[in-house]
């Protein structure tokens, strides 16, 4: 087996049927794992089992909701092998139509902050907790969370000018927790579970033309990303071609944090 190589793991990802999430799961499942894809239950009404690559599995669970985590939990720990890796996907962004949350600093609301920290950082402090045992008894357990530049670096409001686009402060906050939750669970979790984070940059999904323009003149690659740029990283992290690699941030960002 390659070191890239991921016949024969079992892995799970939340947020598993969002525009990220999908690629990240279907290039995993490629690699050979089996993937859990875990999303919310309406986010499955537009699935068949026709849409579902070999390698894919699902379960439609809200993981803000106690009873939904324990059953996340239990399937997890039907698996005989352990669970090879957790990838901590889901989450409010930049885009999420929450009231009072991508507007303008002032207008931003508690309820839209503690929202984003719920989902963004306590459900992956959550999962890792209730599911270290099972990445434990994998034998190569790994965690990757996903979080992002602006995680690692203040926001640019010029590049929204204009556009209805915002950048909320519960998202930035939230990103940067789990980044340093990241480093946390590195120590704690090991010897036996690596842990690491993808930081990544603005990923093109038809916004603003306006805000693309600024953003691509600020990148020094001169884009924004695909879902793929991402996928390679992670897929990386979880495999054994990265078994001496724990307790790191690493931006996918054309250049961004560089500068």
């Amino acid at each position: 087996m390659s070191d890239l190589s991921l016949a024969g793991r079992f892995g799970v990802i939340t947020g598993g049927l969002g525009p990220l999430g999908w690629v990240l799961a279907t290039d995993l499942a490629q690699a050979g794992a089996t993937i859990l894809v875990v999303d919310l239950p309406a986010q499955f009404e537009r699935l068949t089992n026709d849409d579902l690559p070999a390698g894919i599995e699902t379960l439609a669970c809200d993981l803000l909701v106690t009873e939904h985590l324990a059953a996340l939990v239990t399937r997890v720990e039907q698996q005989s092998g352990g669970l090879s890796f957790l990838i901590n996907n889901a989450a409010f962004t930049g885009g999420s139509h929450l009231t009072g949350y991508a507007c303008a600093f002032e207008d931003q609301t508690d309820e839209a902050f503690d929202a984003a920290l719920a989902l963004n950082l306590a459900v992956p402090f959550r999962l890792a907790r209730r599911l270290a045992p099972s990445l434990r008894r994998s034998s190569h357990g790994a965690i990757v969370n996903i979080a992002s530049i602006y995680g690692l670096v203040g926001p640019d409001l010029e590049l929204y000018s204009g556009t209805d686009m915002g950048n909320p402060a519960g998202y930035a906050a939230s990103k940067g927790g789990l980044v340093q939750l990241t480093r946390y669970l590195a120590t704690v979790l090991a010897p036996d579970v690596r842990v690491n984070c993808v930081s990544p940059g603005g990923i093109f999904r038809g916004q603003d033309p306006t805000f693309v323009d600024r953003y691509e003149a600020r990148t020094p690659l001169g884009r924004m990303a695909t879902e793929a740029d991402i996928a390679g990283a992670v897929r990386w992290l979880v495999s054994g071609a990265a078994a001496y690699v724990t307790g790191q941030v690493i931006a996918v960002d054309g250049g961004w944090t560089a500068w």
